[in-house]
């Protein structure tokens, strides 16, 4: 599916709005940016039309093959924004823009967080919020992976790579065979078999 680019205007209120959708995100983002990238979608892609699904789906899977941190992926997603308004100087802005906006707010929460949980690490509050947590960055992670699955094709024609994905998560979760074992047998698989 090829899209034609995008040619966008963007304001210097446009700009502020981003960088505030991104503010916000950051606060939102328990499990790492990854789990809101379902909400940027729905901002840059389906609201606003700053981003093509492919570019969104392309930013997602360069960053997360890339070395590096998974946050890299939001700064794609700047540059692609600022290069449909015309210009690698918007590019350049749109990887400041989103990326201080993603990583500010949740830094320094974190930073002032963990110095406090680490000093009352031993109330029960404290253990419950981080077990609590688990089941909610979890449900994060899902949906972002019913997002970019269903954006990629078919469901029905693609109902191998369903069934991989079900048996490789039940694997995970009911044995201790690592992950790259698992990452390994897929590349097997995709390459005997393409799906």
């Amino acid at each position: 599916m090829n899209e034609a680019p995008l040619h966008i205007v963007l304001t210097f209120a446009d700009w502020l709005g981003l960088f505030g959708h991104y503010l916000l995100l950051s606060l939102l983002s328990i499990g790492g940016a990854i789990s809101t990238s379902t909400e940027m979608h729905r901002y840059l892609v389906v609201e606003h039309h700053w981003l093509t699904q492919a570019q969104f789906n392309n930013s997602m899977a360069i960053a997360q093959a890339a070395p590096g941190p998974n946050v890299l992926f939001v700064a794609l997603m700047g540059w692609n924004v600022g290069l449909n308004a015309g210009s690698y100087a918007a590019a350049l802005a749109g990887v400041a823009v989103t990326m201080l906006g993603i990583l500010i707010p949740s830094t320094t929460l974190t930073y002032f967080a963990a110095r406090w949980g680490h000093q009352n690490r031993d109330l029960v509050g404290v253990r419950a919020f981080k077990q609590g947590m688990a089941p909610v960055v979890v449900g994060l992670m899902v949906s972002v992976g019913l997002i970019l699955a269903a954006a990629g094709g078919d469901a029905a024609s693609d109902w191998p790579l369903w069934v991989i994905s079900l048996v490789a998560g039940l694997l995970i979760w009911r044995t201790r065979i690592h992950l790259l074992w698992l990452l390994a047998a897929g590349a097997v698989i995709g390459w005997f078999l393409p799906l």
